[in-house]
């Protein structure tokens, strides 16, 4: 990636390229061994878990690659085993599933903010790197990424997404709240490490003051550990169109176009 210290060394878009098509590969890779693949994005608001993602899938097969963005329970979710809703989107075989948060909801925000008790939360606790050798016994490939952002960062992006209006979805009233409760999320995070940060299932943190590298660092991070190899693409002919000289086709005034404005 060039010296980080000199950006003119440091080609974003050609470095996002490259591991572009090793993602590709990737791709192939896991349809063909059947593999089942399973990648967890957590971090504070603003961290840049939505921008990794949306690079991440941008050159991938949507049908082969999936996110999962969960919203709040329903009211029958919230009566089932925690970790149901969350086990209904793992993949079958030849799939990989991106989690834009996951069932470490728990330990964050329904912790800090207080929607689960304290029963709840030590069960979580207790459960999940159970859960987690589980989803792994059964053949699973598990990654865990936790995007480490500074609060001068988060404030400035926060501040940007305030001002920008294609931006002010991305700030949720949640966001509000939780800026008063940064000590207790911090205090949240390093607990839900000392018992989920595990021999067989290691948190992978992400410094993400700097979105574009930490997006660059966290793809290349997930194509080695995954093994794989890069796959022949045959080249695709495509055949010739067929005569159509015997079909004549309605008037074309019938059909109501867009207006062409640009």
């Amino acid at each position: 990636m060039g010296d980080k210290n000199n950006d003119n060394k440091f080609n974003y878009e050609a470095e996002l390229s490259k591991l572009h098509t090793d993602l590709v590969h990737l791709q192939e890779w896991v349809k063909k061994e059947g593999l089942k693949v399973v990648i967890v994005f957590e971090g504070r608001d603003a961290s840049g878990k939505g921008g990794t993602i949306k690079r991440f899938t941008e050159p991938l097969n949507p049908r082969v690659c999936k996110v999962v963005a969960l919203g709040v329970p329903t009211e029958k979710e919230k009566t089932q085993w925690y970790f149901q809703r969350y086990v209904y989107h793992l993949p079958a075989a030849g799939e990989i599933i991106l989690f834009d948060r996951s069932w470490y909801n728990r330990a964050g925000v329904e912790k800090v903010m207080g929607f689960c008790t304290d029963q709840e939360y030590r069960e979580f606790l207790r459960s999940c790197p159970e859960f987690e050798r589980m989803l792994v016994r059964s053949g699973i490939i598990l990654l865990k990424y936790w995007f480490s952002v500074s609060d001068e960062e988060q404030e400035k992006r926060f501040k940007n997404r305030i001002s920008n209006p294609l931006k002010r979805w991305k700030f949720s009233p949640m966001d509000i709240k939780s800026r008063s409760k940064w000590l207790e999320y911090s205090k949240a995070k390093d607990d839900m490490f000392a018992f989920t940060d595990t021999k067989q299932v290691p948190w992978y943190v992400v410094k993400s003051d700097d979105k574009k590298r930490a997006r660059l660092n966290c793809i290349s991070h997930v194509l080695s550990q995954i093994p794989h190899e890069k796959m022949d693409i045959k080249p695709i002919k495509l055949p010739e169109l067929p005569d159509y000289k015997d079909y004549v086709r309605p008037p074309m005034d019938y059909q109501t176009f867009v207006p062409e404005k640009y």
